[in-house]
């Protein structure tokens, strides 16, 4: 059923609730439904960034996951409408919601944008995405930075589920296409190969003159005529993606581009020999510092990762890229001498801040054989 959003902001008691979230801990937080009234079961993670829930809602590297979001407001400018643009829609991510539940401190029941089309609680009861208001989203968060990110439930009452761990699982098969789709028809051809690619990443390739050739996870795009190869954003754990990884290995024998992004920076990490582990709870924020090594440009980043690739365990052919100055990981890697590189951010952004766009000029100009630099 889906029932209508309760209007009170105040918390129901552990007796009387109207919804609750519960880690694997065996901590609950009682609050307010305002999605879809279905019990759900998937990782708990936090996102800092203070607007864009219509991009983060879509973006499918948060399937499997339940979204905490920090800013203390959620909802007063809506949901923008279906309008498509080379064949995307035009201010989402994706075709539909990919977290599994929304945990929010509290619900602006109205909502005021002039590209508003709907409310974000119709928009989530219509693809039955479960969501929570007054929660101390603050609280979780905390706790999660202290504990790492854990598995949750969302629950209703008479509704109750198991814990599950969705990193078991190859969610990268679950969000990649399942066809070869193609955009444009621009000069340079870029196989792109789908690991649960964000929408903007599509549309930053095509400004550039080129045609994308959208590609399965697990397709072998050997036989395929192309100029510079493009591996996606993701979810999960990069180590299901066994067939990928033997892809782009393959494809490293050559001398054509290739850029990787998010998941596509711990993919071809693995790809090249290196490793990837799971980080304690994770970079999602608008506002990640990167350091481009080698200098001291430091640029602001979009990102949304739960793993990342091991340095250190690449071999001499290779060198990071950028560093993340909060935590010295990993946000990208270079070969030393072939036009392969990659970012553990979003270069895209969408939404976020759009410094380090320049990364898809650098793509391009690697196609047409200019000199590769990143000092520029």
């Amino acid at each position: 059923m889906t029932g209508t959003p309760f209007a009170s902001p105040a918390a129901h008691s552990p007796e009387d609730f109207d919804a609750r979230i519960t880690l694997k801990d065996g901590t609950s937080h009682y609050g307010y439904s305002f999605g879809f009234r279905k019990a759900i079961a998937g990782e708990v993670v936090f996102n800092t960034a203070m607007s864009g829930y219509p991009e983060s809602l879509t973006d499918p590297s948060y399937q499997g996951q339940i979204l905490v979001l920090t800013y203390p407001l959620i909802g007063n400018y809506g949901v923008p409408p279906m309008v498509r643009e080379n064949g995307l829609l035009k201010y989402y991510e994706a075709e539909k919601i990919h977290i599994s539940g929304l945990i929010i401190s509290e619900y602006s029941f109205e909502s005021s944008h002039w590209n508003a089309w709907n409310k974000l609680s119709n928009w989530l009861i219509e693809n039955q995405i479960p969501a929570i208001g007054g929660v101390d989203s603050r609280a979780i968060t905390k706790m999660l930075r202290e504990k790492g990110s854990m598995q949750g439930v969302i629950e209703f009452p008479g509704q109750k589920i198991d814990f599950a761990d969705p990193n078991t699982q190859n969610l990268v098969a679950q969000v990649s296409t399942r066809e070869v789709i193609t955009y444009g028809n621009g000069k340079h051809k870029i196989i792109l190969v789908d690991c649960g690619v964000k929408y903007n990443i599509i549309r930053k390739l095509l400004e550039r003159d080129t045609t994308v050739i959208r590609v399965p996870w697990d397709y072998d795009y050997s036989k395929i005529e192309y100029d510079g190869l493009f591996i996606s954003n993701g979810p999960g754990d990069p180590k299901q993606c066994t067939t990928t990884i033997e892809n782009i290995s393959k494809s490293m024998q050559d001398e054509r581009p290739i850029f990787g992004i998010c998941l596509g920076n711990q993919l071809m990490g693995l790809a090249a020999g290196g490793d990837t582990y799971k980080l304690k709870y994770g970079h999602r924020s608008h506002n990640q510092p990167v350091l481009l090594k080698g200098t001291n440009r430091c640029f602001i980043t979009s990102q949304n990762h739960g793993y990342a690739t091991l340095s250190e365990s690449l071999n001499d052919q290779w060198e990071e890229l950028f560093v993340n100055i909060n935590d010295n990981t990993n946000e990208g890697i270079k070969h030393k001498s072939k036009p392969f590189f990659s970012t553990q951010f979003h270069p895209e952004a969408s939404s976020g801040p759009t410094d380090t766009d320049f990364l898809f000029d650098e793509f391009i100009d690697m196609i047409e054989g200019k000199k590769q630099s990143f000092k520029s």
